[in-house]
């Protein structure tokens, strides 16, 4: 996928809580990085407006092989009796944390009707590994799941599909799942998820091509020296999405 770039009052927590959650830490130049299969999560000691909730993108979530594991091994996991398989975790600042076990049925993704997606029906397997991502549920505004789930597929080239009951679309490592929202959401720029990000082969390219369909990019595409490609965006809804290539290497 990429990262998730979080803002923090205290970078010693979040390190060790996204740790405790299975996190292998390293660094890039002087940000704190959290590192996972398929996804990094950044931290940068800042204040911010809010939590996600509140926000377009309102929370993350992540597979597990066991919720009873980490239970075991002294996480505070909060089980839905509802759904099997299914609890969440709370950072130090009060970030929930979706967590799915291979015992829940809501991690299963189907692909629309036209489309066959290897990658993709990953969702429905056992996982490998003993955490790694699953999604980012954005909050957009009522009757605007459909638009959003045709702008996501269409600009990066994503699976068009439901995960369980939610307008979804999947990318290499993460799913993306659309609800609405009667109350009015926030950008993510300024709250504690500031931005997420992903990881683009020849970025370059792809950057003119975003550009030639319309697509405004906020920040262009830049190398840095000593350190990754980048780009910047907004989507419609108000999510900040960092572009980059080079990050698989840490």
């Amino acid at each position: 996928m990429g990262h998730l770039h979080y803002h923090v009052r205290d970078v010693g927590a979040a390190k060790k809580f996204w740790m405790a959650l299975g996190a292998t830490p390293t660094r890039l130049a002087a940000t704190e990085v959290m590192k996972f299969p398929d996804v990094l999560v950044f931290l940068t000691e800042a204040e911010s407006s809010g939590g996600t909730e509140g926000s377009v993108i309102n929370h993350v979530a992540f597979r597990v092989r066991s919720l009873a594991k980490l239970k075991d091994g002294g996480m505070d996991v909060q089980l839905l009796a509802q759904f099997p398989g299914v609890g969440s975790v709370t950072s130090p600042e009060g970030e929930r944390i979706e967590l799915f076990d291979d015992s829940s049925e809501n991690v299963k993704f189907t692909s629309d009707d036209g489309y066959s997606d290897a990658i993709a029906d990953r969702h429905n397997r056992p996982v490998q590994v003993p955490i790694i991502a699953h999604h980012i549920h954005l909050f957009v505004p009522e009757g605007a799941e459909a638009e959003a789930k045709s702008w996501y597929a269409r600009t990066f080239g994503g699976t068009p599909g439901t995960r369980w009951h939610y307008a979804a679309v999947d990318l290499p490592g993460i799913n993306l799942n659309f609800s609405s929202s009667r109350a009015p959401v926030a950008p993510t720029r300024g709250r504690r998820l500031d931005h997420i990000g992903f990881e683009v082969k020849n970025l370059e390219p792809f950057c003119k091509k975003l550009a030639a369909s319309g697509v405004k990019l906020e920040a262009p595409y830049t190398k840095h020296a000593n350190g990754p490609a980048t780009a910047m965006l907004t989507d419609p809804w108000g999510t900040s999405i960092e572009l980059t290539e080079g990050l698989n290497g840490l």
